[in-house]
């Protein structure tokens, strides 16, 4: 029977280094001794972020394993991308119901697949038995004075999306039978449900480029509001434009716009550039082989009593009266 210390070692200590970068600016010291000492790269600040994945909440309870590595990483690197921070270091901390040597020899190929992509090394946490709940902590650096806040949305901005939305919110759709897709589709939509692609090439090319950014997790109505709030600023934003997969395309509209708007799950990029910046805004997602789609602009509250909002409309620049939230963790749909 493995042993907490056992478990560590074979699973996870021994993959450990071979997600550390080359330039050797991460772990100065990392598993094994009571804590990780971690420094910045020269001149540089560290960005941490922190996300939990809570069995029947964040994922299905019949996920692959390895996929579910890759999300547990996915969703805090999606964190750093969306500061235009660079990947250094995790931690893991876990629970789990019993130590099964085949789902933590799955989990941890999926996770450490995903670390050495991006030379990120872990570095230290924690395991104990309990009900299935997975929380990274994870460390990158970034220049004081380039990372993408999302206090720093600027009236005259265009508002961009990278990749495409709702295909994840899909996904639950097919799996609690709120809707139907071919087979075909179904996977697509799994795909992106439990295998995000977390935007980093693209965080670090936006430098520089790009004024505010988050990355979508509970969904565009939602997040988008939290740069107008933090801002000070409101959006005007064309539905018809967002971007959608085909597989999303073949559902009824009314599902479509559901998925995109107020979906969440997606971990794609939500930015503000100006106007003037469009052609290094392309520039940047054909450098990190994403699309980018510009949806809407940013514009200033007309009087002090204003609240920020979105301005919905369609492509004919038709107003739409859309009541809409994102994804709470605590009143999910």
């Amino acid at each position: 029977m493995l042993s907490e210390f056992s478990l560590i070692d074979r699973f996870f200590a021994r993959r450990a280094a071979a997600a550390r970068p080359p330039d050797g600016a991460t772990g100065t010291l990392g598993i094994g001794d009571d804590c990780a000492l971690l420094a910045p790269r020269a001149g540089e600040m560290l960005a941490i972020s922190t996300d939990m994945l809570v069995e029947g909440r964040h994922f299905f309870p019949d996920v692959a394993p390895e996929a579910l590595g890759h999300k547990a990483l996915a969703v805090n690197l999606s964190d750093l991308a969306a500061m235009g921070a660079q990947p250094q270091a995790f931690t893991l901390a876990f629970s789990l119901p019993k130590a099964d040597e085949a789902w933590l020899a799955a989990f941890s190929e999926g996770l450490f697949a995903l670390a050495e992509r991006y030379g990120c090394e872990l570095i230290g946490g924690d395991t104990t038995g309990g009900p299935l709940n997975l929380c990274i902590t994870v460390f990158g650096s970034v220049p004081p004075h380039t990372a993408l806040r999302r206090d720093a949305a600027k009236p005259g901005d265009d508002i961009w999306i990278s990749g495409t939305l709702g295909d994840a919110r899909a996904a639950l759709g097919v799996q609690r039978g709120e809707w139907s897709a071919d087979s075909g589709d179904a996977a697509t939509f799994r795909r992106a449900l439990e295998r995000p692609e977390p935007r980093v090439a693209l965080g670090l090319a936006l430098r520089g480029v790009a004024h505010a950014a988050l990355d979508l997790s509970d969904g565009l109505a939602g997040d988008l509001r939290h740069i107008l709030e933090r801002s000070s600023v409101q959006a005007s934003v064309d539905v018809d434009a967002i971007p959608r997969s085909d597989a999303l395309r073949r559902l009824a509209p009314g599902i479509q716009q559901r998925c995109t708007l107020a979906g969440g799950d997606d971990y794609e990029l939500c930015f503000t550039a100006p106007a003037a910046a469009r052609a290094s805004v392309e520039a940047a997602g054909r450098k990190a082989a994403v699309a980018v789609t510009r949806i809407g602009t940013i514009s200033a509250l007309q009087a002090a009593e204003d609240r920020p909002a979105i301005h919905w409309h369609d492509a004919a620049g038709t107003p739409l009266t859309l009541t809409l939230q994102g994804f709470d963790h605590f009143h999910a749909d």
